[in-house]
């Protein structure tokens, strides 16, 4: 209660000063000097409506970004219906997209995927926005042009470019547990060259845990364990315009830092559904990536366009034998380890595409990419002794796993306006997948779609599409859990909306989507990979934004998703971990003078779990709401800007997953400076 009062006081001090500032706005307030870096991006928007008029496509803009304050991936996607940010047992937030996992999510980056060549995944919370123009969130009927793996969707960050001449920003942040994070931005642009730069740096002691939150033998409240991070970042891309003809851009990526992986609070064996905890770090991360992407408007009805790009990822992970995070030399405990592991991609991207004139679009695609991942270390899981009273003991073994596999995508997309307000959307794409040990996979897919403009502001559109996904290196090959006999994950995507636009800058979207998988592929009882014959993910999203005010914006979003286990002689009734509801909240209000408000609400329900051996038992996550708030003023026409916020700011003590709890409340205050 002390500490509540003590900072309601700050803030409501800090508010009182922000809106006493004089007035300032009546000079002109100056744009963020930079443009949308198109170059590498998969499917552009701007081109035509095309493939994302018939499937669900979200963007988050950098206004979005900003509003909410995210500093990373993770917290800018937060909001978006139909998405569910997940931190469990791996301790990092996991996206997952209408109930599928993050395996199931293709992420990139001007066109560089990041998903780990090891598990599919990727850590949204190492990845910062300050470089980011806008993100493309394209749901289950998304472009074949995407390749093989995103039964879920395609994540497409797209960055920013520079403009006319040379602009840039300063900005810097503290927060509660001597949290900071600083960043810049440098831009400009010359008749045929342009640049962009950014670059932050942030490190935290952890995150807060809720007064609410109950202490446990493992974790004793306030400071979570071994939740410290520290993230350093930098990004540049350049774009050459040498005639009407040609443009290449040059895009870099490097990223650097440690983070720990907070475990398990309870450590109980009574307990069937609490995971033991383990002790890890990743003590260190590395990473860049980097493209040379060229886009040609030849004369006539063909473009052509194709990059080439290199991501590598490295990272030295440890578990130690107990909280102290210092020591694996106890025998007792098996499956302590020390690995450095090395994963890379290279590939590359070609599209032609012909204007048909009346006849409509035809766009041909192709691209590969060469997957590896490296693992060198030592593991104790070598038993040599047992039995008596002084159970167990193991010993060390060395290992130097290096294992690699190709992946190739052909693809031809076709887009006619038969009338004004009619379109179709045909495409169909095929796979192949070269494996470690030799042998060969390959499976096709097909995405066919349309919409109709009922009236002028009345369109309903639907889709439906098959979406493969190859195995990853991870559930093929990992020495415990792998499974080489491992067949394709297929989906059946079916999608069917509606969207309305209303008097007063309103506009509604009601979306039904339906989901089959089949040969889903998860844990089994025995920790081993395996595929389960079928799953099924429907349910509803409903959107609706408007500005009847031109300083106001309100926007609301409601999910809803049915899960089932449809394989035969199963325990499972719903799948865990998947929220059926989700209800998000957003409004901004900005006044005359230059100082706004912005708010948003977050309620999740309805979350199920099951116990870690069998017979399974289910049981429920108890609910929550996360209200989130920030305060900014401008200054010198919106050349300096002062803010200030707290997340979850009735101290929610929550958990996404069993035993992990999620960060309680958290006031930070920054500053930025355009130049």
């Amino acid at each position: 209660m002390v500490r509540w009062r003590t900072q309601s006081v700050v803030l409501m001090g800090l508010v009182y000063l922000l809106i006493g500032v004089p007035n300032v706005a009546c000079s002109e307030i100056p744009e963020e000097n930079t443009g949308i870096y198109q170059l590498g991006e998969v499917v552009v928007t701007e081109e035509r409506e095309g493939v994302e008029s018939i499937g669900t496509v979200r963007e988050i803009t950098k206004e979005d970004i900003q509003n909410s304050n995210a500093r990373t991936l993770n917290e800018a996607l937060e909001l978006l219906p139909g998405l569910d940010i997940r931190t469990g047992a791996q301790g990092v937030p996991r996206v997952n997209l209408r109930g599928l996992r993050s395996r199931h999510v293709i992420l990139l980056l001007n066109g560089i995927p990041l998903n780990s060549t090891f598990d599919g995944q990727f850590n949204s919370s190492i990845i910062p926005v300050k470089n980011i123009a806008r993100i493309k969130v394209s749901y289950g009927n998304h472009s074949v042009l995407y390749g093989q793996g995103g039964l879920a969707g395609a994540v497409n960050i797209i960055t920013k470019k520079g403009k006319d001449l040379v602009h840039g920003t300063v900005s810097g942040e503290v927060g509660e547990r001597d949290s900071y994070l600083g960043s810049f931005t440098l831009s400009g642009g010359k008749k045929k060259v342009d640049f962009f730069l950014s670059g932050s740096a942030s490190d935290t002691d952890g995150f807060p845990l809720s007064d609410d939150f109950t202490s446990t033998s493992e974790e004793g409240g306030g400071l979570r364990e071994n939740s410290d991070s520290e993230r350093n970042n930098f990004f540049a891309n350049l774009g050459f315009t040498p005639n009407d003809i040609l443009r290449i851009g040059l895009t870099f990526n490097y990223l650097k830092g440690e983070y720990g992986l907070s475990p398990s609070t309870i450590n109980d064996k009574s307990d069937i559904f609490a995971k033991a905890p383990k002790y890890e770090r990743v003590d260190d991360f590395r990473g860049y990536s980097l493209q040379l992407s060229t886009n040609l408007d030849l004369p006539g009805p063909v473009d052509m366009r194709g990059w080439f790009f290199i991501n590598q990822f490295d990272e030295d992970k440890n578990r130690y034998d107990d909280e102290n995070y210092n020591s694996m030399s106890d025998p007792s405990i098996k499956n302590t380890f020390h690995e450095d592991n090395e994963m890379s991609i290279i590939g590359g991207t070609l599209q032609t595409k012909c204007d048909l004139n009346a006849a409509g679009f035809l766009t041909l695609g192709m691209n590969t990419e060469h997957q590896e991942f490296e693992s060198r270390g030592r593991v104790r899981d070598v038993a040599v002794g047992g039995g008596g009273g002084g159970g167990a003991t193991y010993d060390f073994r060395t290992f130097d796993n290096d294992m690699d596999v190709d992946i190739y995508n052909g693809s031809m997309e076709y887009e006619l306006s038969l009338l004004e307000n009619l379109g179709i959307v045909l495409g169909c794409s095929y796979h192949w997948f070269e494996k470690e040990d030799n042998k060969s996979d390959d499976e096709g897919g097909f995405l066919a779609g349309a919409y109709y403009d009922i009236l002028e502001k009345t369109r309903l559109r639907g889709s439906v599409a098959r979406k493969i996904r190859f195995p990853s290196i991870r559930q093929l090959y990992d020495e415990e859990s792998g499974n080489p006999d491992l067949a394709n994950e297929k989906s059946y995507n079916y999608e069917l909306g509606i969207e309305q636009e209303l008097p007063w800058k309103t506009i509604i979207c009601l979306t039904g989507f339906l989901m089959d998988v089949d040969d889903f592929i998860e844990k089994d009882v025995a920790d081993v990979y395996q595929n389960h014959a079928e799953y099924r993910f429907q349910g509803v999203e409903l959107t609706a934004e408007t500005r009847f005010w031109e300083n106001l914006m309100l926007r609301a979003g409601y999910t809803f998703l049915d899960t089932e286990d449809r394989s035969e002689g199963t325990e499972r009734d719903e799948l865990e971990y998947r929220p059926e509801n989700k209800i998000t909240l957003e409004a901004k209000y900005a006044f005359d003078f230059g100082f706004s408000t912005y708010i948003n609400v977050m309620h999740v329900t309805d979350q199920y779990h099951y116990s870690q051996k069998a017979p399974l038992t289910k049981k429920r996550l108890n609910d929550y709401t996360l209200l989130n708030l920030k305060l900014d003023q401008k200054l010198s026409g919106d050349r300096f800007n002062l803010y200030l916020g707290v997340d979850n700011l009735f101290d929610e003590d929550y958990e996404e997953s069993y035993g992990f709890p999620q960060v309680g409340q958290t006031f930070y205050g920054g500053m930025k400076i355009k130049f």
